[in-house]
Parts: C-alpha cells; structure tokens; sequence
C-alpha cells in the first residue's frame, strides 16, 4: 500500500512549487495532532512510548482522500487545493519518519537515552542517503537496461522488486519495511520509464485488485466490537481530539500564510481524513506490542469518522469560501 502510494499519488517534481507555502501549515498541524493524541496517552495513564506512538498515530493525512475529495469538488487546482495536497504529502512524509524512531524507541521498552536517539537518527540518515543516491544514479539506469530486454514484463518486474529491495534495506537499517516500499516508490515516481501507463496499471492491479483488499479484509477480522464497548469513553475521546486537532492545527497554520477564514476551515478539513497510512502505523503498532487490541479498534473507529465525515464538512466550507467569493466580486463591480 504504502509503496503504491509513493509510486502513484506523490510526485515530488509537482510537488515542490507548492512544498514551502504549505510547510507552515503542515507544521501547525502536525504539531497540535501531536500534542492532542499525547495528552489522549497521558490522561488515559499510557506508558511514555504508547502516548508517544498515538501522538505519532494522529499526525498522518490521508492522500488519496483528500486527491479524490478536491477532484470530485474541483477544487484541486486551486491554489489552495495544491496547498493541501502537498501538506498532506508533507504530512505523511513526516509520520513515516517519526513512526520508525517511535518503533525503534519500543525496542528499548523506555525512553532511549541521547546516544540511542543520535544512533537511530544516524541510521534514518544513511538510509536516506543510500537510497537518494540508488534513485538518483543506479535506478534509472535500471530501468534503460530493462527496457533494452524486450521482455514484455521486464519494467513491471524490476518496480516489484526495488519496492522489495528498499523494504528490505530499511528492515536492514533496523527501521519498518513499509518506510522503505514507500521512500522507494516516491524515488522511482520521478523515473519517467517506471511510470508508463501500462506499468502503472499492473502495479495497480496487483496492489489495488489483489493485495491492498487483503489488507483491508485483514484490518476488519482485527476488530473486535468488544473492545470498542470496553473502551467506554475513550473511544470518543480518540476520535475527537483526532480530528479536532488536525482541524486547529490545519485552520491556524493556513491562516498564519494568509488564507481567508473559509479557505483556512476547508484546509483544517480536509486534512482530517485518515486512512492507509494511519492503519499501516495502528497495525505496526499492535505487532510491535506498543497498542493493545482496545486501542486498535478504538483508533479504526476514528479512521473511519473521519472518511465518512470529512468529504461532507469540505463540501460544505468550499461552497461557502466560493458563495462569499462570489458576493464579493460582485460588491467591487
């Protein structure tokens, strides 16, 4: 899932007009998404790295609902739109990243001390390089002497093997092989022979038709109704300083880069949506024993208040930024 993002729905060349207008935003939300899930762990008497990891958990953005929900309100590109779009990128950027040190800080089961930090920092960093430079100089290269094989699925074959290759590598460097399929899909995103229409579709229906379902029918068996009704109170708690956190961070940061009062709700909105990313980390989560099952499900619960409520709170601020937009030129003429 997380390399066909990568592969498919981020593009760092498109990307990088709109990266440092919405850097500020991305940080406002990040920022108080962060503190709302901490202090959800620390209210609930959490262990240091189980707030630290829900903390963590609140940050990411759903991509492709927010791609999907500006298309379908024609709003993706707009100024605004391509603002969102790139932070919820940024967003994810940032989570994976943060995820892997978080992961690697339950190994310990404590708070590591400065010299591990350091020693997990340095190992996100080489990793990083390493990778840069094979998406730079030996990938490309690749994928020419792929194309020179005339086998018809020689392309499609070396994309499903760097995706497992760079899982690999980042398992090597001791960080979650998930980060690694989706830094090694963005890396090959910017390779013009990797992302054919034809390529693209086969990676899609192998991930879309076949594996991402599995995945999702996996996330549903995890649920157990039980733990939601065991959870009592947290369970709303969960999902309203999830969303509400993102809505605050999202509405102050954009207004901080001069958005209006309308288009600052839709970015605040529309960054609330959870969905791939946030499961992957929750199921990250359980198999590393840092969540237990109530939290699992409690924390699925909010993803899914948030897919289906986002869509309709954004249609409605949109409308309202594009009635009073329109009340406006029409006072000025």
């Amino acid at each position: 899932m997380l390399f066909t993002i990568g592969y498919k729905e981020v593009s760092l060349r498109d990307m990088k007009p709109a990266a440092l207008v919405a850097f500020v935003p991305t940080l406002s939300q990040i920022a108080f998404a962060f503190a709302f899930g901490f202090a959800l762990g620390e209210i609930f008497d959490f262990s240091f790295v189980q707030s630290l990891f829900i903390a963590i958990a609140f940050s990411p953005t759903s991509i492709a609902t927010v791609l999907s929900t500006l298309i379908d309100l024609n709003y993706f590109s707009s100024k605004p739109g391509k603002v969102m779009l790139s932070s919820a990128i940024l967003d994810d950027i940032i989570g994976i990243s943060l995820l892997s040190i978080v992961v690697t800080f339950a190994r310990f089961n404590r708070a590591p001390s400065i010299l591990a930090i350091l020693t997990i920092a340095g190992k996100i960093l080489l990793f990083l390089l390493i990778m840069y430079i094979l998406g730079k100089y030996f990938f490309p290269r690749l994928f020419i002497y792929s194309q020179k094989m005339h086998a018809k699925e020689a392309v499609f074959s070396l994309v499903i093997m760097i995706a497992l290759f760079s899982a690999y590598l980042a398992e090597f460097f001791e960080l979650h092989a998930t980060i690694g399929a989706f830094i090694g899909g963005m890396l090959i995103s910017e390779i013009s022979l990797a992302r054919t229409p034809d390529v693209q579709s086969k990676v899609e229906g192998l991930a879309y038709g076949i594996l991402i379902p599995l995945f999702f029918a996996f996330i549903g068996f995890s649920i157990d109704l039980y733990d939601l009704i065991n959870a009592g109170f947290f369970v709303p708690m969960v999902t309203l300083l999830a969303l509400s956190g993102k809505l605050i961070g999202g509405f102050i940061g954009s207004k901080a880069i001069g958005f209006n009062f309308c288009e600052s709700l839709a970015f605040g909105i529309v960054v609330m949506p959870r969905a791939g990313i946030e499961l992957v980390m929750l199921t990250i989560g359980t198999g590393a024993g840092i969540i237990d099952q109530e939290t699992f499900s409690a924390m699925v619960f909010m993803v899914i208040v948030s897919i289906l409520v986002s869509p309709s709170l954004l249609k409605f601020a949109i409308k309202t930024e594009r009635k009073n937009r329109t009340c406006n030129e029409m006072n000025i003429g």
